[in-house]
């Protein structure tokens, strides 16, 4: 029995190599044996968090319970789980956050009543043996820092895709969660709420899997499958939104005057304000799912030159693709609404004959994200066609029938003036006799793919520049917070 090449370097055989191949570290990594216990993994923001320059004086933070308030259970595929989708030990992590930081001496709160038994003891011990010496006093804290996880939201997008031909191939799976953090400031001597912050992080779960299922040759079945699934542990998530949340605290702190930088670290104040400062702004545009809603102003006027590949489908079997093309004039009522005229001409291929055909249309264009770069097309509209090159469509040996037509496509808009277009449009004329013959129980039709470049002209609204506004953190004056 000889081996089929040809099967593996078929092009779906090749697309599905390289799919896995982009997306499957985890898959070259899989655990085959006990591994070893190590030191704990880093998020992206504690480098962030130790790279800020250092405190005028560290504060002395206390933190009695930051703890999970959502009361999320983990999602379970079979029964119900009374395991906590959130890390417990939320305090323990702020606590280190707070430590990396270099700002902050935090002191022992959380469990304070088993340190003030201890004192008793080592004060009553030390009372046996060594006459008037006392205990140092405890540190009291300048600031409080409250707040909790105060959102688990599950399966906010879940999605997938695959691709099966012949008993062979694959498919993907994912599933995005998302935790939210507030974190505030509290003065003790005065009650005040400093400061508030919010951040929150998402939580990635991968499926990705393929598989094949052939009969090879006569009595013998080849089946083959193979995949991973990758999900980006909780607790480093809660830990990676805590860290920004402290992250954020110090800074929108130094540029409220709360708290200030060491003398010699000044001018690192001013480039660490303007860059949080250009973040909050470019946060103002993003959605919830990540989403940048104003990338670019949406056009209100466009001009489309095109090109076109179509095909006819009659009451002839014989059938091939055939060149045109046309120019499209759209204007725009909403940034999602447009009304769009579209001329076109080009060859038809009727049984082995080419013939020319135009056409003219009006539609509705709906652009669904208008402010993106990327925009997925949808277009409805009428018009008529005709045996006809465009300049003799309305001459009176013309001949000419009525069409609803519809497609979809997608817009990549590179600047303020210039875009390119893709669209799959069917044309669905009122009549069974293009093609000379009248037959079957449907009407001759044909699809076209059209590729072009569009002009813009007039925006609707000028995208919010992503601009940061120089601060300059003033001096605070002597507060509780800088208390030891």
């Amino acid at each position: 029995m000889k081996l089929n090449y040809r099967v593996l370097a078929s092009p779906l055989a090749v697309g599905t190599l390289l799919w896995l191949a982009t997306g499957c570290t985890a898959y070259f990594h899989q655990p085959t044996g006990p591994r070893q216990a190590r030191l704990g993994e880093e998020t992206a923001i504690t480098a962030n968090l130790r790279s800020l320059p250092p405190a005028r004086d560290k504060i002395v933070a206390a933190v009695y319970k930051f703890r999970d308030q959502t009361g999320q259970y983990k999602q379970s595929d079979v029964g119900t789980s009374f395991s906590t989708a959130i890390s417990q030990g939320t305090t323990n992590i702020l606590l280190k956050a707070l430590e990396e930081s270099n700002w902050f001496t935090p002191i022992e709160r959380e469990n304070v009543a088993n340190l003030l038994n201890e004192r008793k003891i080592v004060r009553s011990s030390v009372a046996q043996y060594k006459e008037g010496e006392n205990l140092p006093p405890l540190l009291f804290a300048g600031i409080i820092l409250e707040g909790g996880i105060v959102s688990y939201d599950a399966n906010i997008i879940t999605g997938g895709g695959g691709l099966r031909y012949f008993s062979a191939g694959g498919s993907t799976q994912y599933r995005q969660d998302r935790v939210t953090v507030y974190l505030r400031a509290v003065a003790t001597r005065s009650g005040k709420i400093l400061k508030t912050v919010y951040t929150s992080k998402t939580i990635l779960s991968q499926t990705i899997d393929a598989g094949l299922f052939r009969y090879v040759s006569f009595k013998r079945l080849l089946e083959a499958e193979t995949g991973f699934t990758t999900t980006e542990p909780g607790q480093m998530a809660v830990t990676e939104a805590i860290e920004k949340a402290v992250y954020s605290l110090i800074v929108e702190g130094i540029q409220d005057g709360l708290w200030a930088v060491s003398e010699k670290a000044t001018a690192q104040t001013k480039p660490l304000l303007d860059g949080y400062a250009k973040e909050k702004t470019e946060m103002s545009q993003i959605n919830v799912y990540g989403m940048n809603m104003m990338q670019q102003p949406a056009t209100r006027f466009s001009v489309q030159p095109y090109a076109v590949a179509q095909r006819f489908y009659g009451d002839f079997a014989q059938r091939s693709l055939q060149p045109g093309y046309g120019l499209s004039v759209e204007g725009y009522i909403t940034p999602g609404v447009g009304i769009q005229l579209n001329a076109g001409t080009g060859q038809l291929s009727i049984n082995d004959v080419n013939q020319t055909f135009s056409s003219l249309n009006a539609s509705v264009l709906f652009r669904t994200l208008p402010y993106q770069k990327f925009s997925p097309l949808l277009a409805v509209g009428g018009g008529i066609m005709g045996q006809q090159s465009i300049g003799r469509l309305f001459g009176n040996q013309t001949r000419r029938f009525a069409e609803v037509t519809g497609g979809v496509g997608v817009q990549y808009t590179a600047n303020r003036y210039i875009g390119v277009r893709s669209m799959l449009e069917a044309h669905m004329p009122f009549s069974d006799e293009l093609d000379g013959r009248k037959a079957g129980a449907y009407n001759d039709y044909y699809l076209r793919g059209t590729l072009g470049v569009t002009v813009n002209f007039g925006r609707f609204g000028r995208a919010k520049t992503v601009t940061a506004t120089p601060i300059t953190a003033p001096t605070p004056p002597p507060t509780p917070t800088q208390t030891k």
